[in-house]
C-alpha cells in the first residue's frame, strides 16, 4: 500500500525554494548515489537468491501448498508481459526518487524484503505444482523459455514480485503524469504471478505481508507529523493481509465457518484507507453519531474501542489545566459525578471511534470534534477548535466549565490541552507541554506530536 503523502507547498514557497535552490539540491540524490543503491540491490539480489535457489535444489523433497480453489485460476500466456517487467522496474525505481531520504528508505526496503524472503525460501522451501501449460505455438513462447531457465521453481513463499511491488509502488505513487498507469500495470503484475502460473496464492499472501512488515520496520519521515497516519494505516493493511491468510487457511484445513475472518480483513483495509485519507468521520458522523450500519460494519473495532476504554484508560476524573478547564477520557455512566454537568457546560468530545455518553451529551453544549487515534491532527481542525474554545472560554459564565475529552485520556485531549493552554494562559508551547505534564502525568506526547505542537501556530 501506498505510504507517501502529498503535502501542498504554498505558491510563495515554491517561488522561494526556486530561488534558494542549495536547501532542495541538498535533499536530492545525485545520480551516483542513485546507481549505487541500484547495484547495491541488485548485487545483494543476485548472491542471496541464487544461494537460497541452489540450496532447495539440493534438497530431496520439496513440497508445495495449493489451495483448493486453485485449479479454476486460468493459464494465461499473455500476462507474461507484466510478469517480466518487474525487473524493469527494479532497476528503474530507484532513479525516480526526488529526496536522499526516499532513496535510503527504498533501498532498505528492497534489501530487506530480498534478505528475509530469500531466509525464508530456505527455512520453508516450497515449488511451484500446477503442471504449466505449453506454449511453443504461440508468440510468448521465448519468454516462459527464458523463465524456465533464469526463475527457480523453488523460490515461491514470499513472493518477491508482491514484494517489490508494493514498495515500487510507494516511489510511483508520488509521479503525477503517469500514476495512474503504473498503479493498473503493478495491479496485473500482482496478478500476473498466479496466471502465468509462476506462483502459489500463498506466495502472494506471504509477499503482501512481508511487503508491509518492511514499511513498519522502515518507515519513511518517522517523527514528521505530516505522514504518522501514512505510519499507522500500515498496521491496518498488514493486519488485513493476515486476517485474509488465516481465513483462507483455516478454511483449507479446518471448516468454512472461518472464511468469516475475511470481515475483519475488509474492516482493517478500509481503517487503513481512512487513516491514509486522515478522514475522522469513518465512523461518526458531525454530530457524533455512529449509523446502525456502520456498528454492525465496523462491530470488532468498536468492541474493541470499548475493552480499551473499559479497562486502560486513564484520567477518569477530570484534570484542571486551566481554571475551569478540564480534560479528561470519555466518561462512562459511573463518572459523570466528577463532571457535574450543566447548561453552562461545554464538552469537546475528541474522539472518533466511540460515542459520547448520552447523559453527559443530553445535558451539556456538546461539540464533536473527532481527531483519529494516534494519528495526524489536522492543523487547520485544530485551530478551529482551538480558537472556538478560547472564545466560549472568554465568553464563559461563573458557573461554566468546558471538559475536552478523548476516548483514553492519553493523547488527543492533552494535545488539544497544551494548545489551550497556550492561548488562554499566554504560556510559550514548550512551558505548556511541561505544565500539562506535570498535571497530567499520564499524557502520551510522541515525537510526532512534538514537531506539530512547535510547528503549529494559533
Amino acid at each position: 500500500m501506498d505510504d507517501e503523502v502529498a503535502i501542498h507547498t504554498p505558491f510563495f514557497l515554491i517561488k522561494y525554494n526556486h530561488v534558494q535552490e542549495s536547501p532542495m539540491d541538498e535533499r536530492r540524490p545525485a545520480i551516483k548515489q542513485k546507481i549505487y543503491a541500484c547495484i547495491l540491490c541488485a548485487v545483494v539480489f543476485m548472491i542471496v537468491y541464487n544461494s537460497a535457489a541452489w540450496y532447495t535444489s539440493t534438497l530431496e523433497k520439496v513440497p508445495s501448498f495449493v489451495f483448493d480453489f486453485e485449479k479454476y485460476i486460468p493459464f494465461l500466456p499473455w500476462t507474461i508481459l507484466f510478469y517480466m517487467t518487474s525487473g524493469i522496474f527494479f532497476c528503474s525505481v530507484f532513479f525516480f526518487c526526488t529526496e536522499k531520504e526516499q532513496l535510503k528508505v527504498l533501498t532498505k526496503r528492497m534489501l530487506f524484503v530480498t534478505v528475509v524472503a530469500s531466509l525464508c525460501f530456505i527455512a520453508f522451501p516450497l515449488k511451484f505444482s500446477l503442471s504449466k501449460p505449453e506454449t511453443e505455438d504461440t508468440v510468448f513462447h521465448y519468454s516462459y523459455h527464458f523463465l524456465k531457465i533464469f526463475d527457480s521453481p523453488f523460490n515461491q513463499s514470499p513472493s518477491l514480485h508482491i514484494a517489490y511491488a508494493f514498495i515500487f509502488w510507494t516511489v510511483f505513487s508520488r509521479l503525477k503524469k503517469i500514476r495512474i498507469f503504473l498503479m493498473f500495470w503493478l495491479l496485473f503484475l500482482g496478478i500476473s504471478t498466479l496466471t502465468t502460473y509462476q506462483h502459489h496464492c500463498i506466495d502472494i499472501l506471504s509477499g503482501a505481508v512481508l511487503a508491509h512488515i518492511s514499511f513498519i520496520v522502515f518507515p519513511y519521515r518517522k517523527n514528521n507529523f505530516h505522514y504518522r497516519n501514512f505510519h499507522v494505516a500500515n498496521f491496518y493493511f498488514l493486519l488485513g493481509w493476515i486476517f485474509f491468510s488465516a481465513a483462507l487457511l483455516m478454511n483449507q484445513f479446518y471448516h468454512p465457518f472461518w472464511l468469516l475472518l475475511l470481515w475483519p480483513a475488509l474492516m482493517s483495509v478500509i481503517i487503513g484507507y481512512h487513516y491514509q485519507r486522515n478522514n475522522v468521520y469513518l465512523l461518526k458522523d458531525k454530530e457524533g453519531n455512529i449509523s446502525f450500519l456502520r456498528k454492525v460494519f465496523y462491530a470488532p473495532y468498536l468492541l474493541i474501542s470499548h475493552i480499551f476504554w473499559r479497562f486502560l484508560r486513564k484520567n477518569r476524573k477530570p484534570l484542571e489545566i486551566a481554571p475551569r478547564i478540564y480534560i479528561s477520557s470519555r466518561p462512562g455512566r459511573k463518572d459523570l459525578p466528577y463532571f457535574k454537568p450543566s447548561n453552562h457546560t461545554f464538552v469537546y468530545d475528541l474522539s472518533a471511534e466511540i460515542e459520547e455518553n448520552n447523559e453527559l451529551k443530553n445535558k451539556t453544549s456538546y461539540h464533536s470534534f473527532p481527531f483519529l487515534d494516534i494519528g495526524t491532527f489536522n492543523i487547520s481542525e485544530t485551530q478551529k477548535l482551538v480558537a472556538e474554545i478560547t472564545e466560549n472560554y472568554k465568553k464563559l459564565p461563573a458557573d461554566g466549565k468546558i471538559f475536552i475529552h478523548c476516548t483514553m485520556g492519553f493523547t488527543r485531549s492533552t494535545i488539544i490541552g497544551i494548545l489551550v493552554m497556550k492561548n488562554t494562559l499566554s504560556l510559550p508551547i514548550d512551558e505548556a507541554v511541561k505544565t500539562m505534564k506535570g498535571i497530567h502525568r499520564n499524557a502520551v506526547i510522541h515525537p510526532y506530536l512534538e514537531d506539530f505542537l512547535k510547528k503549529i501556530e494559533l
